[in-house]
Protein backbone atom coordinates (compact mmCIF):
# COMPACT_ATOMS: atom_id res chain seq x y z
CA UNK A 1 0.00 0.00 0.00
CA UNK A 2 1.13 3.18 -0.81
CA UNK A 3 1.78 6.05 1.83
CA UNK A 4 -0.05 9.72 0.89
CA UNK A 5 3.49 11.15 -0.28
CA UNK A 6 3.72 8.37 -2.83
CA UNK A 7 0.10 8.65 -3.60
CA UNK A 8 0.43 12.58 -4.48
CA UNK A 9 4.13 12.25 -6.35
CA UNK A 10 2.63 9.39 -8.21
CA UNK A 11 -1.18 11.52 -9.34
CA UNK A 12 1.38 14.67 -9.79
CA UNK A 13 3.41 12.95 -12.15
CA UNK A 14 0.99 13.27 -14.61
CA UNK A 15 0.33 16.97 -14.36
CA UNK A 16 2.39 17.32 -17.34
CA UNK A 17 -0.61 16.14 -19.66
CA UNK A 18 -3.80 18.22 -19.92
CA UNK A 19 -6.74 16.71 -17.72
CA UNK A 20 -8.62 14.00 -18.75
CA UNK A 21 -11.16 11.29 -17.19
CA UNK A 22 -7.95 9.26 -16.78
CA UNK A 23 -6.22 11.52 -14.72
CA UNK A 24 -7.10 12.77 -11.37
CA UNK A 25 -7.20 16.70 -10.88
CA UNK A 26 -4.44 18.43 -9.13
CA UNK A 27 -3.55 18.77 -5.60
CA UNK A 28 -5.88 15.40 -5.33
CA UNK A 29 -5.20 12.22 -2.23
CA UNK A 30 -6.17 9.24 -3.15
CA UNK A 31 -8.78 7.52 -0.79
CA UNK A 32 -9.07 4.18 -1.96
CA UNK A 33 -10.79 2.21 -4.50
CA UNK A 34 -14.33 3.06 -4.51
CA UNK A 35 -15.47 -0.67 -4.87
CA UNK A 36 -13.90 -0.92 -1.56
CA UNK A 37 -15.17 2.06 -0.10
CA UNK A 38 -19.00 1.23 -1.61
CA UNK A 39 -18.56 -1.92 0.73
CA UNK A 40 -17.03 -0.71 3.70
CA UNK A 41 -20.00 2.56 3.59
CA UNK A 42 -17.31 4.72 4.80
CA UNK A 43 -13.39 4.98 5.41
CA UNK A 44 -11.43 7.73 7.40
CA UNK A 45 -8.11 8.63 5.73
CA UNK A 46 -5.88 10.98 7.45
CA UNK A 47 -5.16 13.27 4.45
CA UNK A 48 -2.17 15.19 3.38
CA UNK A 49 -0.78 14.73 6.63
CA UNK A 50 -2.74 17.54 8.47
CA UNK A 51 -6.64 16.60 8.03
CA UNK A 52 -8.75 13.60 9.07
CA UNK A 53 -11.55 12.90 6.32
CA UNK A 54 -14.56 10.57 5.93
CA UNK A 55 -15.14 10.13 2.96
CA UNK A 56 -18.89 7.85 2.63
CA UNK A 57 -21.15 6.36 0.38
CA UNK A 58 -25.27 6.39 0.40
CA UNK A 59 -27.43 6.14 -2.15
CA UNK A 60 -25.24 5.81 -5.32
CA UNK A 61 -23.30 9.05 -4.23
CA UNK A 62 -20.00 9.86 -2.51
CA UNK A 63 -19.06 12.28 0.29
CA UNK A 64 -16.17 13.72 1.84
CA UNK A 65 -16.08 15.90 5.41
CA UNK A 66 -13.72 16.57 8.21
CA UNK A 67 -14.21 13.13 10.50
CA UNK A 68 -15.47 14.99 13.66
CA UNK A 69 -18.08 16.65 13.98
CA UNK A 70 -18.56 20.71 14.85
CA UNK A 71 -20.00 20.51 17.87
CA UNK A 72 -17.97 18.48 20.25
CA UNK A 73 -15.15 16.45 17.92
CA UNK A 74 -17.58 13.16 17.87
CA UNK A 75 -16.52 10.29 15.30
CA UNK A 76 -19.09 10.96 12.41
CA UNK A 77 -17.74 7.93 11.26
CA UNK A 78 -20.37 6.28 13.48
CA UNK A 79 -23.52 8.68 12.71
CA UNK A 80 -26.60 7.73 11.04
CA UNK A 81 -27.37 8.84 7.81
CA UNK A 82 -31.10 10.80 7.69
CA UNK A 83 -33.34 13.05 5.85
CA UNK A 84 -34.41 16.45 7.12
CA UNK A 85 -36.32 18.02 5.43
CA UNK A 86 -35.37 16.96 1.92
CA UNK A 87 -31.62 17.09 2.59
CA UNK A 88 -29.60 14.03 3.46
CA UNK A 89 -27.53 14.46 6.68
CA UNK A 90 -24.98 12.42 8.78
CA UNK A 91 -26.00 12.80 12.49
CA UNK A 92 -23.53 13.00 15.82
CA UNK A 93 -23.28 9.80 17.43
CA UNK A 94 -21.89 11.71 20.72
CA UNK A 95 -25.28 14.62 20.85
CA UNK A 96 -27.27 14.38 17.72
CA UNK A 97 -26.18 17.18 15.60
CA UNK A 98 -27.59 16.69 12.20
CA UNK A 99 -24.73 17.94 9.35
CA UNK A 100 -25.99 18.15 6.24
CA UNK A 101 -23.85 15.82 3.68
CA UNK A 102 -23.59 17.83 0.71
CA UNK A 103 -22.66 21.66 2.21
CA UNK A 104 -21.83 20.71 5.80
CA UNK A 105 -24.36 23.14 7.13
CA UNK A 106 -26.04 22.52 10.93
CA UNK A 107 -29.33 22.26 11.28
CA UNK A 108 -31.57 22.66 13.66
CA UNK A 109 -35.34 22.17 14.65
CA UNK A 110 -37.28 25.87 14.88
CA UNK A 111 -40.49 27.16 16.57
CA UNK A 112 -42.71 29.16 14.55
CA UNK A 113 -44.37 30.87 17.64
CA UNK A 114 -43.64 29.08 20.92
CA UNK A 115 -47.06 30.48 22.33
CA UNK A 116 -48.91 28.32 19.84
CA UNK A 117 -49.70 24.84 20.63
CA UNK A 118 -49.32 22.48 19.09
CA UNK A 119 -45.93 23.83 18.21
CA UNK A 120 -44.79 23.88 14.65
CA UNK A 121 -41.31 23.49 14.19
CA UNK A 122 -39.48 23.26 10.74
CA UNK A 123 -35.25 22.86 9.83
CA UNK A 124 -33.37 25.42 9.81
CA UNK A 125 -30.09 25.92 8.71
CA UNK A 126 -27.31 27.24 11.38
CA UNK A 127 -24.65 27.73 8.61
CA UNK A 128 -21.74 26.25 7.04
CA UNK A 129 -20.34 24.47 10.18
CA UNK A 130 -18.96 21.30 8.90
CA UNK A 131 -16.06 21.26 6.10
CA UNK A 132 -16.74 19.45 3.50
CA UNK A 133 -14.34 18.03 0.44
CA UNK A 134 -14.28 17.21 -3.37
CA UNK A 135 -14.93 13.76 -4.14
CA UNK A 136 -13.50 13.07 -7.88
CA UNK A 137 -13.58 9.37 -8.94
CA UNK A 138 -11.02 8.75 -11.50
CA UNK A 139 -10.93 4.79 -13.38
CA UNK A 140 -12.39 3.44 -10.16
CA UNK A 141 -10.34 5.10 -8.08
CA UNK A 142 -11.30 7.86 -5.35
CA UNK A 143 -9.24 11.41 -4.51
CA UNK A 144 -10.48 14.13 -2.47
CA UNK A 145 -9.24 17.26 -2.94
CA UNK A 146 -9.14 19.49 0.21
CA UNK A 147 -11.42 22.45 0.78
CA UNK A 148 -8.68 25.54 1.31
CA UNK A 149 -11.43 28.04 2.28
CA UNK A 150 -8.96 30.29 4.05
CA UNK A 151 -12.16 31.32 6.31
CA UNK A 152 -12.47 29.36 9.30
CA UNK A 153 -15.23 26.75 9.81
CA UNK A 154 -16.28 25.53 13.01
CA UNK A 155 -14.95 21.55 12.39
CA UNK A 156 -11.43 23.07 12.14
CA UNK A 157 -11.18 23.14 15.75
CA UNK A 158 -10.90 19.39 15.60
CA UNK A 159 -8.10 19.12 13.04
CA UNK A 160 -4.91 19.94 15.07
CA UNK A 161 -2.27 17.70 16.66
CA UNK A 162 -3.88 17.83 20.45
CA UNK A 163 -7.23 16.15 19.07
CA UNK A 164 -5.56 14.08 16.58
CA UNK A 165 -3.08 12.43 19.48
CA UNK A 166 -6.12 12.14 22.19
CA UNK A 167 -8.15 10.42 19.69
CA UNK A 168 -5.15 7.78 18.44
CA UNK A 169 -4.19 7.25 21.94
CA UNK A 170 -7.77 5.78 23.08
CA UNK A 171 -7.98 3.88 19.74
CA UNK A 172 -4.41 2.00 20.24
CA UNK A 173 -5.10 1.38 23.47
CA UNK A 174 -7.40 -1.46 22.36
CA UNK A 175 -5.09 -3.38 19.70
CA UNK A 176 -1.94 -4.00 18.65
Amino acid sequence: MLSSEEDISQSSSSSLSPPSSSTPPLSTHFIGRKEDIVKAGRVTKLVNGCRDVLVLHHDGQLYAMDMRCYHAGGALEHGDIEEFNGRLCIVCPWHKYKITLAEGEGLYQAVDNPTVKPLRTYWRSKGVKQRIHKVTEVNGDVYVTLNDLSEAIESDNYQTEKYRSVFLKGHTQHGK
